[in-house]
């Protein structure tokens, strides 16, 4: 344990805290003495034990509202949160929704050229055929010609 000595309401104090705690000790002793002075200015000569409880009720005060402020912010850091994992599972939703459609945009495709080939070699066989059929018109147009 340290001892540390600290001034407070212009009255010097020895008190003991935890090896390492000296400075912490001595910052929180000047902020009370700090506020305590503070109140003192304010509320004139009323006591020094209402203006040591008055000043602790304002120190009270302030943590309760700090920590109040902590705590709504952190309900409102909490609802910041639950709205990202609502919208980043909304998004991973529309990125599978859109997934399957285009997979099933490119089994239509696959299904498209596989009906375009066929309709191709249909084309090219008819084609064919039409060809060979007028060709053997042709021939046959002109073996009658020379017969006659």
């Amino acid at each position: 344990m340290a001892n540390v000595s600290i001034k407070f309401n212009n009255k010097d104090y020895l008190l003991s805290c935890d090896d390492g705690q000296e400075e912490s000790l001595k910052k929180l002793t000047n902020f009370l003495d700090k506020k305590h002075n503070e109140l003192k200015d304010q509320l004139g000569s009323i006591g020094e034990n209402k203006l040591l409880l008055i000043t602790t009720i304002k120190i009270v005060d302030d943590y309760f509202n700090l920590k109040q402020k902590v705590v709504s912010q952190k309900n409102k850091l909490d609802d910041i949160s639950k709205k990202f994992l609502e919208m980043k599972s909304l998004a991973i939703q529309y990125k599978e929704k859109k997934d399957s459609e285009v997979n099933n945009l490119n089994i239509e495709i696959d299904k498209l050229r596989v009906m375009i080939e066929e309709s191709n070699s249909l084309y090219e066989s008819t084609l064919d055929r039409t060809t060979k059929s007028l060709q053997d018109i042709i021939s046959n147009t002109e073996l009658k010609s020379e017969l006659q």
